[in-house]
């Protein structure tokens, strides 16, 4: 199969038939074998009743409807386990993406071999309150991940059917997935700049809220993806450091007293009534607890059934 289009919805009832009829002439003009892996995010319109009248236009499309609301993470993570295109793309269900771009991001895939293609939305149609908070967070995820993209949350996006079969998306990691996928190895990402139309249909399902859970995942995926196999590496570093910091300032003070008392210098306060000891006292107590927490977290580490789930990209035998 040449291609298989992974499409989350919520609540889209409005543009699904556009968006197929779309999708349909861009299949029949390139002459490509495709599916679409359609993806009901617990929808309460009649988003599925437009999806079944759709199925028995075009055999080629699949879909899976979520008991109830689970996210666009866990939308996507089940649709690349039903795909089996040599090229995945994915795209949202509002028709802002355009299937018109998924022969240049194939191409991209096949011919220049990236393992992700990310589209960039350089003209967006998005009201300021999105558009300011949208070029923060990609500031920051490029300085913490190294990953040089404009647009690391755009749902256009193209996969090498490997990456798509390795990586796992949960909670609210859609955004993170370049991030994810170069954890797992696949480092070659691109970019294309692409067209992104007005809503033409209904109102965006995120609120001002992604952005402080966008911060949020970012901190976890990063720590996690350095970590995870060692996580003492943090913990015992930082522990080490305000135990040291503590030790070190009580023996200030202890050389400090004995350093008067045998040169029968004034002491203006006892160790115990400065300020510096408990500062130095709290350090102490603190780096314990650090050093303690990344035994529990290797423990911890230790048992998980993936510890030593490496991916193999070739073997000889």
């Amino acid at each position: 199969m040449d291609v298989s289009i992974v499409v989350p919805l919520l609540n889209e009832s409005e543009s699904l038939p556009e968006l197929i009829d779309w999708i349909a002439r861009v299949f029949k003009q390139e002459n490509l074998v495709g599916e679409v892996c359609l993806i009901d995010d617990g929808s309460t319109d009649n988003s599925w009743e437009i999806i079944c009248q759709l199925k028995e236009k075009y055999s080629w499309i699949k879909a899976i409807r979520f008991l109830r609301n689970y996210g666009k993470s866990a939308a996507l993570q089940m649709g690349f386990q039903e795909v089996s295109g040599e090229v995945v793309i994915t795209m949202d269900a509002d028709l802002q993406d355009s299937p018109d771009e998924i022969p240049e991001l194939r191409r991209m895939i096949l011919e220049e071999d990236f393992d992700i293609v990310s589209g960039w939305k350089e003209k967006r149609y998005d009201p300021i309150t999105k558009t300011i908070p949208t070029k923060i967070y990609n500031a920051a995820t490029r300085a913490l991940s190294g990953i040089k993209l404009h647009d690391m949350n755009c749902g256009l996006k193209a996969y090498k059917l490997d990456v798509v079969k390795v990586i796992e998306v949960y909670g609210e990691m859609h955004r993170y997935i370049p991030v994810i996928a170069k954890w797992h190895g696949f480092g070659k990402i691109g970019e294309k700049p692409v067209i992104h139309q007005a809503r033409k249909y209904g109102s965006t399902k995120f609120g001002l809220e992604r952005f402080v859970n966008g911060f949020l995942d970012l901190m976890s995926i990063t720590f996690v993806s350095r970590f995870k196999k060692a996580p003492m590496h943090f913990f015992g570093t930082l522990g080490s450091l305000s135990f040291l910091t503590g030790t070190i300032s009580a023996l200030w003070l202890l050389i400090e007293k004995v350093y008067l008392s045998i040169n029968g210098l004034p002491i203006d306060r006892e160790v115990t009534e400065k300020p510096l000891f408990y500062l130095a006292l709290t350090a102490v107590i603190i780096g314990t607890q650090m050093f303690m927490t990344g035994f529990i977290a290797e423990m911890v580490s230790l048992n998980q059934p993936d510890r030593n789930d490496y991916h193999i990209k070739s073997r000889i035998e």
